[in-house]
């Protein structure tokens, strides 16, 4: 096979898994590396052994290079396949299967880890119709948020993806900060030419109910959001520690994403599981949609809607209340009638 997509796939494997990052970037570093080169090249320098010269290319990747260019499935690529066969998540199979595409995922102009392209590959090869690239906006500079400029230049990208890849659609998305005073950290003109607007509260978490409340309120009533984003902000395990979920009026909140068309998003991150089941049931209550989504900062994180769908399926949230079971005509429509 492909040395390179050899490579990246055991990346992709080893994202879903949770491996440590040094050990997936290991991967990433070395397919970078042989992309840049001939394949005739790389099977000669594979066959010769001096590909292990070269920085970047350790033992353990030089020996699925020189497996792939003899013709077969690198051994380490084939357990990884075997043990990825087993479900991440064991509930919410019917609703997994029912789910199209992603509203939320992150890649390396942000704090994401990998190329757009890269992102889109891996979405389309678990089957999803589409995926929206919701970057960060500018005010979160930890992590690298988009200006308007870098935004726009994005969308030449995204744009060409969608040239090249058919019955697969990447959406021009945003995950846009609630600012403080409730205002979107995008000019609405940057915000008048996306597909998807994920709004998420990224600052002063601890700050009280009646002030997130009223934060969050500005947020889902501009025209210009359409998915509420990990609304309560919580960690529940992981690199970055723990965190309690942020105080707000969950009624007044919920209430007014039914009444604003905004989608409630439950974020599939294990460490998120965002909102609790209680909110979920609360947000059901109230009439909202849902937006079953990844937050993936790497390929093999896309996957993790499995974890989402357990959650939904867990809490009686049907599928036709769930945006990212739309076709992609329907969903548009949606993500566009407040604009």
């Amino acid at each position: 096979m492909d040395a390179v997509d050899a490579l990246n796939e055991i990346a992709f494997w080893l994202e879903r898994g949770f491996a440590p990052t040094f050990k997936i970037q290991a991967f990433r570093k070395a397919a970078g590396i042989i992309g840049a080169l001939d394949p005739e090249e790389v099977a000669a320098r594979a066959r010769n052994g001096r590909l292990k010269s070269m920085k970047g290319i350790g033992d353990r990747t030089f020996e699925v290079i020189r497996q792939a260019v003899d013709g077969g499935v690198p051994d380490y690529l084939e357990d990884l396949r075997q043990r990825g066969q087993q479900p991440l998540a064991t509930g919410g199979a019917e609703l997994r299967s029912a789910l199209r595409g992603d509203l939320h995922s992150h890649s390396d102009w942000s704090d994401g880890g990998s190329p757009i392209g890269l992102m889109a590959d891996a979405a389309r090869t678990l089957g999803r119709d589409y995926l929206a690239l919701t970057d960060h906006s500018p005010n979160l500079k930890i992590a690298n948020g988009l200006s308007a400029e870098r935004l726009r230049e994005q969308l030449d990208v995204v744009a060409d993806i969608n040239a090249d890849v058919g019955d697969f659609r990447l959406l021009a998305g945003i995950e846009v900060d609630i600012l403080e005073d409730g205002t979107l950290d995008q000019s609405p003109e940057m915000l008048d030419r996306l597909d998807i607007v994920v709004a998420s509260v990224h600052s002063k978490l601890r700050s009280d109910r009646s002030t997130m409340t009223e934060r969050m309120l500005g947020a889902i009533n501009d025209p210009h959001t359409n998915v509420l984003g990990h609304c309560t902000g919580r960690l529940l395990q992981g690199s970055r520690g723990t965190r309690p979920q942020s105080e707000f009026d969950a009624a007044r909140v919920f209430a007014a994403c039914a009444g604003n068309n905004v989608a409630v998003e439950i974020n599939s991150r294990p460490e998120r599981q965002d909102p609790p089941d209680g909110l979920i049931r609360l947000a059901l209550d109230a009439g909202c949609l849902f937006s079953i989504d990844s937050d993936a900062h790497a390929p093999g994180q896309l996957d993790f809607l499995q974890y989402g769908a357990e959650r939904a399926a867990s809490n009686g949230v049907p599928a036709e209340r769930i945006v990212t079971t739309w076709p992609l005509d329907r969903l548009l429509e949606w993500a566009g009638s407040g604009k």
